[in-house]
């Protein structure tokens, strides 16, 4: 695998968290490619077969930990266990919403830390087929900050090890696997900035693209990045065919730095310049992400400023009302307003979608069950809150309107 470039860290935020137990010290045994698993093997003078038989038992989606494997000599069984473990998510909560359709997993780990993950069900409509689409987590909360996450509000705890990343996707797996059902896409787009724990995450892409591991097509699995630009170019280098997603929120940088904060560090500009490279690179046309706010970033100069952003570019836009968000003042767009935002940017060219929200009434936006279950802030702190944010979209939306749109 390239080694990609070193990505400044950003400084953890006080968390509201369960208290930090100390961790396991093996490792997950998902995190290993399958030519290391297969150099463990050898090296206890076991034949070859065996490393297929774990790797069997690892991606098909069968529940059990190291004592499911009777197929394995007992004391194969015991120095595996002994080495590493087969699920780092030991305990996980699923709430269901919209009929079945979508259900979120809170995942503990083993230091008392969580973890978000979603499913989407989307039928077969049309010529199109049944898709199952997850979203799995990088991190676990979150040091970017926007004001308009829940996990930006929960703070930042720890990255996530490699294979508590692709243990989220093997948790899918195992549920969808009785109703005969697979999983078809995995975007990261749950908790964390996946290009503050970009290798990591590259790993982690790695073994579920990989035909003898997890197996999914690389072209169904995407990467989201709120504008972490060596993170894009680590992407680029890496030379793989995944989808690259920006969380764009906003095309005017007065606005952008208030909506998503890594703008001050990494501007809008070079995000777009960097993200247009990997589509060069690769022929894949990014998706530009848009969260659509109520009189914040859903105007007609927002539309054009991001129409002029991204004209010509290999570019997809999706808008997403916004999830209502308890510590924000805010709320989603009304429908006519992002059909007129989709509009403007579609006359110049832009395929753009409208998305609808899944699963609000269980919270399946980023962070919004484990900030429920960590317990509601203070009503004072809510009130704070609220009151900064809107003096500072106020003075954003001031500036945003006196410096017009990116160059």
């Amino acid at each position: 695998m390239p080694t990609p470039p070193p990505i400044p860290v950003l400084p953890a935020s006080p968390a509201a968290s369960p208290a930090a137990r100390a961790r396991d010290p093996r490792p997950g045994l998902s995190g290993l490619d399958t030519g290391a698993l297969a150099a463990w093997i050898a090296e206890r003078g076991a034949p070859a077969f065996r490393a297929r038989q774990v790797s069997d038992h690892l991606w098909s989606g069968r529940p059990g930990g190291v004592d499911a494997l009777r197929t394995l000599p007992a004391e194969l069984r015991a120095a595996l266990d002994a080495s590493f473990r087969v699920d780092t998510l030991p305990e996980t909560l699923v709430r269901e919403a919209d009929g079945g359709l979508t259900e979120k997993a809170l995942h503990h780990l083993d230091d008392g830390r969580t973890i978000e993950s979603v499913l989407m069900r989307y039928p077969a409509r049309g010529p199109r087929r049944e898709r199952a689409t997850i979203c799995i987590s990088s991190q676990a909360g979150c040091a970017v900050g926007c004001p308009f996450c829940a996990t930006g509000e929960l703070g930042f705890w720890r990255d996530l090890e490699v294979a508590e990343i692709v243990d989220q996707a093997r948790f899918w797996r195992g549920r969808l696997a009785p109703e005969g059902r697979r999983v078809t896409n995995i975007v990261f787009m749950g908790m964390g900035e996946p290009f503050l724990n970009t290798e990591r995450v590259l790993q982690a892409a790695a073994i579920l693209t990989d035909p003898a591991a997890f197996g999914l097509g690389a072209r169904h699995v995407t990467i989201s990045t709120s504008g972490v630009v060596p993170g894009i170019a680590a992407l680029t280098a890496f030379g793989s065919q995944v989808t690259l997603a920006v969380s764009l929120h906003a095309a005017r940088p007065a606005l952008r730095d208030l909506l998503v904060p890594l703008n001050r560090r990494w501007p809008v500009a070079e995000v777009v310049e960097a993200a247009t490279g990997y589509a060069e690179a690769t022929g894949r046309r990014v998706t530009y992400e848009i969260v659509m706010i109520d009189g914040i970033n859903d105007t007609p100069a927002d539309a054009e400023a991001t129409a002029t952003l991204l004209r010509g570019r290999l570019a997809h836009v999706n808008l997403i009302p916004m999830n209502p968000v308890a510590h924000t003042p805010w709320q989603p767009s009304p429908r006519e307003r992002i059909d007129a935002f989709a509009e403007t940017l579609r006359r110049v060219g832009i395929d753009t979608t409208i998305r609808r929200n899944r699963g609000i009434e269980i919270g399946a936006a980023c962070g919004q069950l484990a900030a429920e279950l960590a317990g509601a802030p203070a009503p004072a702190a809510v009130a704070r809150r609220r009151e900064l944010l809107v003096r500072e979209s106020a003075a954003a939306l001031l500036d945003a309107g006196s410096t017009g749109t990116p160059a």
